[in-house]
């Protein structure tokens, strides 16, 4: 869609307020044919001088100024367009209301149309402010534009609260107040999305050429074997320079399976020749130990004389401060020979901690390497309460020689203050014992809190112990208890079961003896009473009871199959032949029918019982 920039007219309401505040912003008053309104406008004459002359025709600038900042006041005016004319809202009224933005939103909504309002009239108001990509018009009085721009969508909310009119009519039909507002398209979101896809690419892309470029190059590659290849990294394996990576590419042919018989002595002696070099490392490492162990030595001489110079220079300032000195120096002088002895103090101090720590790592290392030479035994029971009890009395002994050691570090400490004020040889031996006896009780006590975890882990490992031990036995004596449960219980089943069978034998003894005494006239009844019943125990009973109410209610019959599947549900014991024999053994009740023809030929049961009670 587009439109002749020259069929549109918009004559000012007031064409000099329009030239002046042209003027004022250094822009020449322009119509929107292009015709410069003043011929002799001077833009030096403006009241902002230094701004070049602006177009408003130029791209990115309509008719409709763009949205300015809430404080300003924003003057709106009559916009006169061809066919009709717009009226701005009152400017005492709140700004209309809009929902939020969309993200990428290009869609506005128009409401408040005239109901005689065509496209061609959407397009000369809104066409304004900027390019229209689609309109899509409703039947009632609103519609919906899609401008090809965002920044075009914020210049259509200008005009929203204006009341347009078609050409000079007062018909209701002809006028309306509009209602413009940001609309939800998904070929906005679409858009957006696509646009933010394509950033999130570009970023990803910067991103792995930023750390391709600060990625460490990769190594070289390895060679592949060959026996000049390998005669080359033979001599490199014997040079103590070359070494390392001679060793690397050794180690790649032994990963990559290169080895077979007939390189086999090659990599033998290449072997070889690295185990050559395990000596000469020793070496190396041991004299680097050396060096270390040197360095540390020579480091703790020199803290150690640093820290007798500190001590001279503190007994210097002890001296300084008595009273026979300390009189006739002056009340500066004063306060800066404290001053000086306390950060002299404070520096001693902080050495004198550092090389305690240092002989305090040392008896560490030492008390290391004595626990890991002694052996560590617990394999049984007796063994972790013997070790409990040895570390029960080595507790209280250790705790015996803190308390001693204390009592001498008390008595130190108070000689030491009676014999503040010089500072002589004997006081420097006394303060290296004080040393030396808080670093044993250090040591000391660290090796207590040790016992004393050890002994609580002995500890907690015994009851355990005590309680699995508790629990097997009672796990015994409940085996116990039912055995001789199910011992007694089949012994009651035994005696049952005896009882049982001599009731049988006396019933049957019985029964011969009356039917010996009977008479001829009970041999010549009938001989149903003589049979053997065809239903031997009560669960052929119970099986004839439901197989006669599941065949009832299949009058055409159930195939033996049929039958076992549905009684297999109440019990997966129950066996097909033995339903068919008990079946077989009761014709009256039950009757076999073949239905079928050929290869469809099957075996149905039936339920005759009504039909058999008046035959029987």
């Amino acid at each position: 869609m587009t439109m002749d920039s020259n069929s549109i007219t918009m004559p000012m309401s007031d064409p000099n307020a329009w030239a002046t505040a042209m003027n004022n912003l250094g822009m020449p008053p322009i119509g929107l044919t292009g015709q410069p309104l003043m011929p002799d406008f001077d833009p030096n004459l403006g009241m902002m001088a230094g701004i070049t002359p602006i177009n408003p025709l130029m791209p990115g600038i309509g008719i409709v100024p763009a949205p300015l900042s809430q404080d300003l006041p924003v003057v709106k005016e009559i916009i006169h367009c061809k066919s009709c004319t717009l009226f701005p809202p009152n400017p005492n009224l709140p700004p209309p209301a809009t929902r939020e933005r969309p993200p990428g939103c290009k869609t506005v909504f128009v409401g408040g149309l005239p109901e005689n309002a065509t496209e061609q009239l959407i397009m000369e108001v809104f066409g304004q402010c900027g390019d229209i990509t689609a309109i899509r018009k409703s039947k009632k009085n609103f519609c919906h534009i899609r401008f090809a721009e965002e920044f075009t969508v914020d210049k259509a909310l200008f005009l929203s609260g204006y009341r347009i009119r078609l050409g000079s009519s007062t018909d209701k039909k002809d006028t309306g107040r509009l209602h413009v507002d940001f609309a939800q398209a998904r070929d906005d979101l679409y858009e957006w999305e696509c646009r933010q896809r394509m950033l999130a690419r570009e970023e990803r892309h910067r991103r792995k050429m930023e750390e391709d470029r600060l990625r460490p190059p990769s190594p070289p590659p390895i060679v592949h074997y060959s026996e000049h290849e390998c005669s080359q990294l033979g001599d490199k394996i014997k040079d103590d320079g070359k070494f390392p990576d001679a060793v690397h590419v050794l180690l790649t042919w032994l990963e990559r399976g290169e080895v077979n018989r007939r390189n086999a002595n090659n990599f033998y002696s290449m072997i070889q020749s690295s185990n050559s070099h395990i000596r000469r490392l020793m070496s190396e490492k041991s004299q680097h130990e050396k060096e270390m162990e040197e360095a540390k030595d020579k480091f703790k001489t020199a803290l150690s004389g640093i820290l007798g110079q500190f001590e001279q220079i503190v007994s210097v300032f002890q001296a300084a401060s008595k009273q026979k000195a300390w009189d006739h120096f002056s009340k500066a002088q004063r306060k800066n020979l404290d001053m000086w002895h306390k950060q002299v103090e404070e520096i001693r101090n902080m050495h004198n901690e550092q090389l305690m720590g240092i002989r305090r790592e040392e008896e560490m290392e030492m008390s290391d390497d004595d626990m890991e030479d002694a052996p560590d035994s617990k394999d049984s029971e007796d063994l972790n309460v013997s070790q409990a009890e040895a570390l029960k009395e080595e507790n209280d002994s250790l705790r015996c020689q803190l308390d001693a050691y204390r009592n001498e570090v008390e008595l130190l400490k108070q000689e030491q203050g009676k014999n503040q004020p010089m500072r002589s040889e004997e006081d420097s031996t006394h303060s290296q014992q004080l040393s030396f006896l808080q670093q044993a009780l250090q040591g000391m006590q660290k090796q207590l809190l040790k016992m004393r975890d050890e002994l609580k882990v002995r500890e907690a490992e015994l009851e355990r112990s005590l309680e699995d031990k508790q629990q097997l036995k009672t796990q015994v004596q409940t085996l116990k208890d039912g055995l001789q449960n199910l011992q007694k219980v089949h012994l009651r089943q035994l005696e049952t079961s005896q009882q049982d069978d001599k009731v049988c034998e006396d019933s049957t003894s019985q029964t011969s003896e009356t039917s010996m005494a009977s008479g001829s006239p009970e041999k010549e009844g009938p001989t149903e009473k003589n049979q053997q019943s065809p239903v031997h125990s009560e669960r052929e009973a119970l099986l004839v009871g439901i197989i006669s109410t599941f065949l009832h209610v299949h009058p055409f019959g159930a195939s033996i199959e049929y039958i076992c599947s549905y009684l297999q549900r109440l019990d997966t014991k129950i066996n097909p032949s033995e339903v068919e024999a008990l079946l077989s053994r009761l014709p009256c009740t039950f009757r076999q029918e073949m239905t079928g023809v050929g290869a469809s030929l099957e075996k149905r049961w039936n339920f005759c019982g009504f039909e058999g009670i008046k035959s029987t």
